[in-house]
């Protein structure tokens, strides 16, 4: 059977319908899944790709788009004709409106501690002078998603403060939308009396949320982490999630062998349905969850990557999350080890590959690591993206001073006095202080919440106390400097030893995974060797 195509409207005169289609009997027109189809005999031409035969047109077919019904007339079209209305089907937008998100804040921090003894995971410094915190709302605010829920627990003052200074005014415009924070609490009745248990029972617990009239529009909910780096059009994770008319989109990137157990990972078919999901397996387990050649990779790099694991960044139609947390598993508390792995049998579960930079901190190693990855000259994430741009609270600082430095690849936060010192391969925070004499090598270097003045520098070492900031001569090398640390003079941080783990709070520092990790607020005395 040939056939071709042509613009057809929403109304179009049809010969009148016989067996095989619209016309005679013999040629006539047919419709199918949106199609046109010519039925005739004999000789034609070629229109748009398409064969025709026994067609009296003109050669030079015009306007034929992409998502417009079309059709063609044969000279053998009876006289009778029939008007029919034709419902056309447009594609669905994401939209923003749409669309809101829900932070998860309130986990207990003891992957990144000591950094978390005092200060919530999102509140943890990164990249000099950001918060972790400011990751996803940077997303969201880039993505036009303007309903924003942040959920927080443990050491939540830090936080709390951040995203009031932050997000609340500061030419920052959510429109009708809003920025949220939902601290845990208490409510009358013996299940209210529980904190946060998991994931999925934070989200739960404010649930009601969602019955507010404001939030009567919210089709989706994405669910998203508060510790992990990454840069992410939100609305192209959604637009997949409806096309694929999906419950649940879970997104996801491939990882190798040494990484796979830290993270939850799925097994889909060919196409993209999560058929399983295994959260954190081991040994053998964990052989048996190589997948990615499913997800178009080369065999080069399924070879290196062999893993599909979960970002943890998760969208629900909103009525299926209602569902799934109230009805069908109103017990279960997390959703990467309970509710993801129970819903793929009676949902639409689908696979989202991120192909971009994502790094998870999800432990100290990771949180040092992708610090310092910035400072390389052709890092595989930059915050310089003036299309989409991170926000921070702004703190209204002067720029840096240096007087006769050494700085080799290296990031230099606002408002810091370098004086004769060698910086490189770090990262310097905000208001640091070196002095004459430092060396800085590896090192992440968080800076201080206030200034001390010079007077009041000048005051303290007079006392025989130390200032905010690392002293004269100091050699510091493979280490992380919590805030308003104070090092004293001639001081050496090495690890020489190459120690892996030691607690030495009563000192000032933690070593893990043989990083030094100095302690907020903690003094080391002149000549101290570490």
């Amino acid at each position: 059977m040939d056939s071709c195509l042509a613009n057809m409207g929403t109304k179009t005169h049809f010969p009148i319908a016989g067996k095989i289609g619209f016309g005679n009997g013999e040629s006539g027109f047919g419709v199918e899944n949106g199609r046109g189809n010519v039925k005739g005999k004999g000789k034609g031409l070629m229109i748009n790709g398409f064969l025709s035969r026994s067609l009296r047109a003109d050669t030079r077919v015009r306007g034929i788009r992409p998502g417009v019904i079309s059709s063609v007339m044969t000279s053998d079209n009876g006289r009778d004709t029939t008007t029919e209305q034709i419902r056309i089907y447009e594609k669905q937008v994401a939209k923003p409106k749409n669309v809101a998100s829900v932070i998860l804040g309130g986990g207990a921090g003891t992957r990144l501690f000591p950094l978390t003894s005092r200060t919530a995971t999102p509140a943890v410094p990164i990249g000099g002078c950001y918060k972790l915190i400011d990751i996803p709302m940077s997303n969201c605010i880039n993505s036009g998603i303007n309903k924003i829920f942040i959920l927080t627990q443990f050491n939540s003052a830090s936080l709390h403060r951040h995203i009031s200074r932050t997000y609340h005014g500061n030419a920052i415009n959510f429109g009708d939308g809003f920025v949220e924070v939902l601290a845990a609490t208490q409510t009358p009745g013996e299940a209210g009396m529980n904190w946060f248990q998991g994931t999925a029972d934070a989200v739960r617990q404010f649930l009601w949320l969602f019955e507010d009239v404001r939030n009567k529009e919210i089709e989706n909910i994405l669910i998203l982490s508060g510790d992990q780096l990454y840069r992410m059009d939100y609305m192209d994770f959604v637009q997949n999630h409806i096309d694929r008319n999906a419950d649940i989109t879970v997104s996801c990137v491939p990882v190798g062998e040494s990484r796979a157990s830290d993270y939850g990972l799925m097994k889909t078919d060919s196409t993209g349905r999560v058929s399983q999901f295994y959260e954190k397996p081991k040994a053998a387990d964990l052989k048996a969850m190589a997948n990615t050649r499913r997800l178009g990779l080369s065999r080069e790099d399924a070879m290196v990557n062999p893993y599909i694991a979960s970002m943890g960044v998760y969208l629900f139609k909103t009525d299926v999350l209602l569902e799934l947390l109230t009805q069908i598993y109103p017990t279960a508390n997390d959703f990467g080890s309970e509710i993801l792995p129970s819903a793929l049998n009676q949902h639409n579960v689908q696979a989202y590959l991120f192909r971009d930079y994502w790094e998870d901190i999800g432990t100290l190693k990771s949180f040092y690591d992708a610090n310092l990855a910035l400072t390389k000259e052709s890092s595989k994430f930059q915050f310089y993206d003036p299309k989409t741009p991170f926000f921070t609270s702004p703190r209204f600082l002067p720029p840096t001073k240096m007087d006769n430095c050494k700085i080799k690849d290296a990031m230099i936060s606002h408002g810091c006095f370098l004086r004769e010192c060698i910086i490189e391969h770090s990262i310097v925070g905000e208001r640091s202080r070196l002095d004459s004499g430092v060396e800085l090598k590896d090192t992440l270097m968080m800076g201080a919440d206030s200034y001390q003045t010079e007077l009041e520098i000048a005051s303290l070492l007079a006392e025989g106390e130390i200032p905010i900031g690392v002293g004269r001569n100091t050699k510091i090398r493979n280490c992380i400097i919590d805030k308003n640390a104070k090092i004293g003079n001639d001081v050496f941080i090495m690890n020489k030893d190459g120690v892996q783990e030691a607690d030495r709070s009563s000192e000032g520092f933690y070593i893990s995974s043989g990083i030094t990790v100095i302690l907020e607020k903690a003094k080391i005395k002149d000549g101290t060797v570490i």
